[in-house]
């Protein structure tokens, strides 16, 4: 990971990325707290909070492929000012809520193509792909420590500067990550071809095996994120109070952290790839052992376990990214991002009704385990087979998309 920092471009999108990711942990904290105190309502909190996630759905599809039809750097400097304007309108006190709403929405919108044009500069800045790899680890690693900085103290520091000055800080988050980016990446001409349609890059991604075959390992993500929506009653079928919530809510990315630092410090870019498919088995075969009623330090153990073995996923996205022609990567991203989101929807959703229907959180996180690991094996297998299958279709390309 110390060589990826050697590349000043990198570096740049890094800060800009971690510094904002911090500011944005800050925003959600404040929203719930500030539409909580304004109604009253649970509901509303939640539903504010679901606008968060919801706009990158339709933006991951469409927006994200304004990545590949204009400067890159200019997409991100560009949607980053946009987001400080739409964030800092936040700050106006007693802002009605139907306000509030519109804003996260639409900071939300124009989040999607800045993070398909970072993703795709991230991948463009690097000539060897183990150093990129290793890149994604980093990111990774500092992407989740923000979480549980978030999760740790969030909400304490929110509650001592008051609402206005988090969201404050956040729209500052993403002026410093426009004026980082605009100094310091090189400015790159559009990386897209003018014969391409807008969704070329959706039927591009689906037409090809190997790629089909790494969304389905990213999709796997669906059952892993079930002990997420559940937290609260698994916290009191463990016998602990609302206090423990904040501790099974850190335990997976804590463990992601652990299990990255491992697979980039001692395992190589082919060697990832080659277990990738073991790898994708072992987070929801963890969950398996919530069947026994564990105790709470037990169930934290399963939970890091689980993150830890998630670790494969940036080796997922990794070569999902590196095998996208660097004209459509934008779009392509988008793709694979909107389907993470979806699936993580979908997981929680089916986790709540399944605890509901058997009224145990363990039971149904077990249940999804089981469930995930069968799903994974014949996943597994697939990969194995595209990754060593040699037919025109399913052979990698490099950045200018030329078959090697």
């Amino acid at each position: 990971m110390r060589a990826a920092l050697t590349n000043g471009e990198f570096r740049a999108l890094w800060l800009a990325e971690t510094q904002s990711l911090v500011g944005d942990q800050l925003t959600v904290v404040a929203l719930a707290i500030l539409v909580y105190n304004q109604t009253g309502s649970a509901l509303w909190s939640a539903t504010v909070y679901a606008l968060t996630f919801l706009p990158a759905l339709a933006g991951g599809l469409g927006l994200a492929q304004l990545a590949d039809r204009f400067p890159r750097r200019t997409v991100v400097v560009v949607t980053s000012a946009i987001q400080a304007v739409f964030i800092g309108l936040m700050t106006i006190p007693h802002s009605p809520i139907a306000v509030l709403c519109v804003l996260i929405v639409f900071a939300k919108l124009v989040a999607a193509p800045g993070n398909a044009a970072q993703n795709s500069l991230a991948r463009e800045v690097f000539t060897d792909d183990e150093v990129y790899l290793r890149s994604q680890d980093l990111r990774g690693i500092t992407s989740n420590t923000a979480i549980l900085l978030g999760l740790a103290g969030g909400g304490l520091l929110v509650t001592q500067i008051g609402t206005s000055w988090a969201l404050a800080i956040d729209a500052a988050s993403f002026l410093v990550s426009a004026l980082v980016v605009q100094g310091s990446v090189v400015p790159r001409a559009a990386a897209g071809r003018a014969g391409d349609t807008w969704f070329s890059a959706i039927r591009w991604v689906f037409g090809q095996r190997r790629l089909r075959v790494l969304i389905w390992l990213s999709w796997l993500v669906g059952f892993t994120v079930i002990p997420e929506g559940v937290v609260a009653p698994l916290s009191r079928e463990l016998g602990m109070s609302d206090q423990a919530v904040g501790w099974l809510l850190a335990a997976d990315p804590l463990g992601f952290v652990v299990g990255t630092f491992i697979l980039s410090r001692y395992v190589s870019k082919e060697g990832r790839e080659r277990a990738l498919g073991v790898l994708a088995i072992a987070p929801p075969a963890f969950l398996i052992g919530f069947a026994a009623h564990p105790n709470f330090v037990v169930s934290l153990l399963l939970l890091g376990l689980s993150g830890a073995a998630g670790a494969y996923f940036i080796t997922v996205g990794v070569t999902f990214i590196t095998w996208v022609p660097n004209e459509i990567r934008g779009g392509a991203g988008g793709v694979y991002r909107t389907g993470l989101r979806v699936v993580q929807g979908i997981g929680v959703a089916l986790g709540g009704a399944l605890t509901q229907l058997i009224g145990s959180a363990t039971q149904a996180i077990a249940i999804a385990g089981a469930v995930g690991t069968a799903v994974a094996l014949p996943i597994a297998v697939s990969w194995a087979r595209a990754r060593t299958a040699n037919i025109a279709d399913d052979v990698p390309t490099t950045g200018k998309g030329k078959i090697v």
